[in-house]
């Protein structure tokens, strides 16, 4: 019950282009620091840009204008997307909900850019804080606090030239306009970390590249992201909704997860596996123990229906549910293809069957499954 409230929210969300999520400042950290962990040097000396950050309520402008130094940023870059019902309610960095005002006579400012080329302890109580980068940005040194001209949103001119000087795009886009932000990282060969909605995987924009290993899972699917900060107007219900002790609408969901093409150390660990027999004998789910393992109708492959249950020894084609990826390893499996998509290669389908997509287990469709083989 409360899985389902908090996956319709997130459907709700996409179906109404009302993206108004937020990503807490835990969850950031706990996925920023695996990479860190595995490369201490992965950002040293790169720029950030947060595309769809402002800076008055964002979390990653929090954590990464907080670590700016540890890390060895060369630049971190935010911009606000439009006026956030949940603004100012996370960070209060000045105190206000108010954005810099133009020169009268001009439209009213609704987004804004802020530029952090440094950091430092600027008000002299011995310890930086977001205190010392508001003093910073109001005093105008070194770093930049000022209006976009547009909307702030992703795709214009603006934002664009903004990303070009940068190394890293780290953010949580609109999941309504997911495949447009992917499609945009690709063309400007940018190293990215982002959020989206399981369901993504499978997109005809996300998937190839998934294939093709120039994107993957981060380090944790499902509990990995312990919920999102949602505005008042989101109701809240089930057991798994809250508000936190800042008073913060927390919606939490297993049905998030990160995509990225920086390395981890996670993605290289070989998953253990059992023999075909062993799996036979000793699987813990009735589906395989004592059963085996079933063809497909129309796929010339087996189904595995749980990604222990993966046989060591089978060299053919096997499908599989696409959590496979959260333990995908690329130097012991390759991906040929996905099901509800169609990339997959025509030759794998069995004849009679060349129009469906979705595999059939004894004329019963199964649906969403990876396609893969043993290196």
């Amino acid at each position: 019950m409360a899985r389902q409230g908090a996956n319709k929210f997130l459907h709700k969300a996409k179906k109404s282009k009302s993206d108004e999520f937020y990503t807490q400042y835990i969850d950031i950290q706990n996925e920023v620091e695996a990479y860190l962990e595995f490369n201490p040097d992965t950002f040293r000396d790169k720029v950030v840009y947060c595309n769809c950050d402002d800076p008055f309520e964002s979390n990653f402008f929090r954590y990464f204008v907080l670590n700016f130094e540890r890390i060895g940023l060369k630049r971190l870059i935010t911009t606000s997307y439009k006026p956030s019902p949940v603004a100012n309610t996370q960070l209060g960095l000045f105190g206000d909900n108010d954005t810099r005002k133009q020169k009268r006579g001009r439209p009213k400012i609704t987004a804004n850019k802020f530029i952090i080329n440094s950091v430092g302890d600027i008000d002299g109580d011995g310890e930086f804080s977001l205190k010392d980068v508001a003093l910073q940005l109001k005093q105008n040194k070194k770093n930049e606090w000022a209006p976009l001209v547009g909307d702030g949103d992703f795709r214009s001119a603006e934002s664009i030239e903004l990303l070009k000087q940068a190394d890293f795009v780290i953010t949580n886009p609109p999941f309504s306009l997911f495949r447009e932000f992917i499609k945009q990282l690709v063309v400007y060969d940018k190293k990215f970390l982002t959020i989206a909605n399981i369901n993504a995987i499978t997109y005809k924009e996300v998937f190839p590249l998934i294939k093709e290993n120039e994107m993957w899972l981060g380090t944790g699917m499902g509990r990995w992201i312990s919920g999102f900060i949602v505005p008042a107007s989101y109701e809240l219900y089930g057991t798994e909704t809250r508000i936190d002790e800042d008073g913060n609408r927390i919606v939490a969901t297993n049905n998030c997860l990160w995509f990225t093409n920086l390395d981890h150390g996670k993605r290289h660990q070989p998953l253990p596996l059992m023999t075909m027999n062993d799996n036979i004998k000793f699987s813990s789910h009735k589906e395989i123990k004592g059963v085996g393992y079933i063809k497909y109708d129309n796929y010339d492959a087996i189904e595995v229906p749980y990604t222990d249950a993966i046989p060591s020894d089978y060299e053919d084609i096997m499908g599989v549910p696409i959590t496979f990826l959260d333990k995908y390893n690329p130097e012991q499996f390759e991906i040929i293809g996905a099901s509800d998509n169609g990339v997959i290669d025509e030759k794998y389908k069995l004849p009679h069957f060349k129009k469906h997509n979705e595999p059939y287990v004894n004329s019963q469709k199964v649906y969403k499954r990876i396609f893969i083989r043993k290196k």
